[in-house]
């Protein structure tokens, strides 16, 4: 606290807007570093059909994920958000959203200051969505850029409208990710602004020169004007115009990051750490020597990729498609077997039960490959199970082969022989899916050889607040 007549210090407000839940953060300076004053998240529950695409579409609503997003900051305290001096927001990378940039949103008077609704905005096309098939990425102009490009990427996504919804784009004159949208709402941008991290992430975009690849773009007819302007990431992308729930007018704003680039931030601090995170999916990452630079051209095979971090710097992350989704597909395919033989079975109470049961099993020859979801380098490989022998069909013991092949997925596509080569000394483990299931813990120290540290959890919101900190 401050002293009595001493200054009262700024809040920073971070705020993540993620693939299931909205998260907003208030991190405040102290003597000892920064601290976590408040925090809340809400699940945005915006799923919605996706018509132009299905079966392969995922789409969310927008308008639920800022009523989620307005929901966060009523529950946060007042007077801390009087006192926010900067915003730092993040959210999911790869996906795109299109609005008409004078109508992105309508502002009105609720509760104890202003907030926007959605207005004239598309369905959020998420990094998780299927449409681009493998043949129909192969039909597009080769990218001038270190990223392979993939389906859910923004680009790919506008080429997929162009030649099967080409009216769908005339609509809108601006895009950008969810993130980068709620930036331009709230600093009013006439022309969105986006960092280099969501720009790499959405293919056509190279690092080197901080350029989209406007030539081979215009040449196939892409609508380059959607494109964002891009900027460094820590920098500011402008003020707030309103006092947006009570945090005063004027604000400055960052320009939006990946939160991918946040969670690594919120607990990297040593270049010999490499971050293990089990949510929703799955990523091994460390933080390449200063000065590095990716090849010019991606090697399509290759599990790697290298994520444009913060000051010029590059995270390398096996990035998998495959984490706790699959967990809780298996768990829902249990409850499904359970009521087709007449049982209901809350997915809530399967959990704990299937860990427990796994527990009390040690890992058997049996073996499960996961990639239930394929993999960007893999696009085609499903998942697969072997080695299966009579007396290891229990439930324990599937279980354990499910956690076990989770984590030598990811360290096949980050070997522990390049860990040590890259001087990795420990692992610094966190994510949802590792925090309440102990097989997966069990299984990450099993096959790495290195010290593993819990519990310093990422967060991206707060990882977004830290670099508005330091930015400052």
């Amino acid at each position: 606290m401050a002293a009595a007549g001493g200054p009262v210090p700024t809040c920073v407000l971070g705020i993540d807007l993620g693939t299931t839940s909205v998260k907003a953060a208030l991190v405040t300076g102290t003597e000892r570093g920064l601290a976590l004053a408040q925090s809340c998240s809400r699940e945005t529950q915006a799923y919605s059909d996706s018509l132009g695409a299905a079966p392969q579409g995922m789409e969310q609503d927008v308008q639920k994920i800022i009523k989620a997003l307005n929901e966060c900051l009523a529950a946060l305290p007042q007077q801390q958000l009087q006192r926010v001096t900067h915003i730092g927001v993040t959210g999911q990378m790869h996906g795109v959203v299109f609005w008409k940039s004078d109508k992105g949103c309508k502002w009105s008077e609720s509760g104890p200051g202003p907030a926007f609704e959605a207005e004239q905005v598309s369905p959020l096309i998420t990094w998780r969505d299927g449409r681009c098939s493998p043949s129909f990425l192969a039909s597009l102009p080769l990218p001038q850029s270190h990223v392979s490009l993939a389906t859910g990427f923004g680009c790919a996504t506008v080429y997929w409208y162009l030649k099967n919804s080409p009216d769908f784009l005339k609509a809108y004159d601006a895009a950008g990710t969810i993130q980068d949208y709620v930036v331009a709402m709230l600093c009013d941008l006439k022309k969105p602004l986006m960092s280099v991290q969501n720009a790499a992430s959405w293919g056509y975009f190279n690092c080197r020169n901080k350029s989209w690849n406007t030539d081979i773009l215009k040449k196939s007819g892409f609508p380059v004007h959607l494109l964002p302007e891009v900027g460094d990431p820590g920098s500011i992308a402008g003020r707030t115009t309103c006092a947006w729930h009570g945090i005063p007018k004027g604000a400055k704003v960052g320009i939006a990051l990946g939160d991918f680039q946040c969670s690594v931030y919120s607990c990297l601090t040593e270049r010999t750490d490499a971050v293990l995170n089990f949510s929703t999916s799955a990523q091994l990452t460390i933080s390449m020597p200063s000065g590095f630079q990716p090849p010019e051209a991606p090697d399509p095979s290759s599990a790697l990729t290298y994520f444009p971090y913060f000051n010029g710097d590059y995270l390398a992350v096996a990035a998998s498609l495959n984490g706790g989704n699959v967990l809780a597909t298996f768990v829902g395919m249990v409850a499904q077997w359970a009521q087709e033989l007449g049982f209901q079975v809350e997915e809530s109470a399967i959990y704990p039960r299937i860990i427990q049961a796994a527990l009390a099993q040690n890992p058997s020859k049996l073996s499960v490959h996961p990639t239930l979801f394929g993999e960007r380098h893999l696009p085609e490989l499903l998942a697969s199970v072997s080695g299966i022998g009579a007396s290891e069909l229990s439930l324990g013991h599937v279980t354990r082969a499910l956690c076990c092949g989770l984590v030598e997925n990811l360290c096949s596509m980050l070997p522990v022989q390049q860990l040590e080569e890259m001087g990795v000394r420990r692992i610094l483990g966190s994510g949802s899916a590792l925090a309440r299931n102990e097989v997966l813990r069990q299984e990450v120290e099993r096959i790495f050889p290195f010290p593993v540290v819990y519990g310093k959890d990422v967060d991206a919101a707060v990882g977004a607040a830290m670099v508005m900190f330091h930015s400052k």
